[in-house]
């Protein structure tokens, strides 16, 4: 049984051809259940999210795990083998580690995916699609996450708006849970800072927007995350002492945050620090906060530079990533090795034990009906280690047959090399 990854994602495929395979929780726990009495496919983990689909399995035959995505999305195969790539065995648990770290994300080294991997098995362990042999791999794989995240950088710089402009607030307010945060405008943008910042552990989010619909729009996503409320657009200036951390991306062509409002704003606070972000171009906030006390000023500029920066410390810690992923991939491979061959070995026991009882047992009635018993211990001595080497003299011959020589060789030096220890031990002391 071989383990596979198969799949596609941002990379591979087109947003649309991601869309036609894309599964939603309810679809897929619907298809996992189906397949769980599937003889020939019943162990799977499925992964989709919005860059990629993917399925990981434990199988006699890729193929069948190709049909299966192909068959339950309505497709033909032919429209997806372009696109699909295959991973088997040590290169499919290297693959599985390097999603789960972040290293084949979109965006390098960030930390959602490995939740959603974890909701994948999750899921395929609700519907009795995962053997204890695939749980394990994952479960190693989300010890390589973590050995990831906590031993290099490369999840550590922010690397988007969104995320930079959280971090920000974090290096000027040391505790999340007591920040106000005022988002003006419920755009795109600023929704993903709100996300961010929601997630960070903020105290309050205002949310100001001209169109009202928009921001119960937000304000329902970032529910019950954090505490959110909704004021005017109008209402700004009056509200604007309250917040901490402002971040504004109108899109207007005017300012909409004045320097008098930010003196009035700190004068309230008395002159607590605010933090203001300036996402917009044409900008938002007026230049001349940048000269007040107590006020933190960061335009566009500023942050992609920080994020340009961080990104490319993150590339560089990508590469300790992957020589830490590479070493622990092959550490469960060859965990699975050993646990093999113990099965093997265990066997191979087994046998030896069941032809020394017989031999022994033959040995025995010789000896009762009034053999010899030193030729008879002799002769079971002979017959009992002929049939033990029998089956090392056959994968030694056959070895010695092949074509490439390597195995025989490797067999021989090893062999020699156990027999040269055994010679080393000391004798039984009667």
């Amino acid at each position: 049984m071989s383990f596979f990854a198969l799949g596609v994602n941002h990379q591979t495929a087109s947003v649309e051809l991601r869309e036609q395979i894309a599964f939603n929780p309810e679809k897929l726990s619907k298809l996992l259940a189906a397949q769980s009495h599937d003889p020939n496919l019943n162990d799977l983990v499925v992964v989709s999210t919005c860059n990629r689909t993917e399925v990981y399995a434990m199988s006699e035959h890729a193929d069948q795990v190709l049909n299966w995505l192909a068959k339950v999305n309505d497709l033909e195969v032919k429209q997806l083998e372009n696109h699909v790539y295959r991973y088997e065995n040590a290169q499919a648990v290297t693959h599985l580690m390097r999603v789960a770290s972040g290293l084949d994300s979109l965006m390098l080294g960030e930390p959602q995916i490995l939740g959603q991997v974890k909701t994948a098995l999750s899921l395929a362990k609700d519907n009795a699609t995962v053997s204890k042999d695939l749980n394990r791999i994952f479960e190693y794989a989300f010890y390589a996450a973590k050995r990831v995240r906590s031993e290099t950088a490369v999840g550590s710089h922010a690397v988007s708006m969104g995320y930079a402009v959280a971090q920000l607030a974090l290096q000027v307010f040391s505790h999340a849970e007591s920040l106000t945060v005022m988002i003006v405008a419920a755009g795109e943008m600023n929704t993903l800072v709100a996300k961010h910042l929601a997630e960070m552990g903020v105290g309050k989010i205002i949310i100001c927007n001209r169109t009202r619909s928009r921001a119960e729009a937000l304000a329902q996503e970032l529910n019950p995350r954090v505490a959110v409320e909704i004021i005017d657009f109008q209402d700004l200036s009056a509200h604007l002492h309250r917040a901490d951390v402002v971040s504004s991306c109108t899109g207007s062509l005017h300012q909409v945050i004045h320097v008098n409002d930010v003196k009035a704003a700190l004068k309230k606070r008395r002159y607590q620090h605010m933090l203001l972000v300036d996402l917009a171009v044409p900008r938002d906030i007026d230049p001349q906060v940048e000269d007040l006390d107590g006020a933190y000023l960061y335009g566009v500029d500023d942050l992609q530079t920080v994020i340009e920066d961080n990104l490319a410390q993150r590339r560089q810690a990508a590469l300790e990533a992957e020589v830490m992923v590479n070493q622990l991939a092959t550490q469960l491979i060859t965990q699975q090795k050993v646990q093999e061959a113990g099965s093997s070995i265990q066997q191979y026991r087994a046998h030896s034990e069941r032809m020394r009882e017989q031999e022994l047992a033959h040995a025995l009635a010789k000896i009762a009906k009034g053999e010899d018993a030193a030729e008879v211990m002799q002769d079971f001595a002979h017959r009992l280690t002929q049939k033990l080497l029998h089956p090392t003299s056959i994968l030694l011959r056959d070895a010695a047959k092949a074509d490439d020589p390597a195995h025989f060789v490797f067999m021989r030096e090893h062999l020699d090399e156990t027999i040269h220890k055994m010679r080393k031990l000391k004798p039984i002391q009667n």
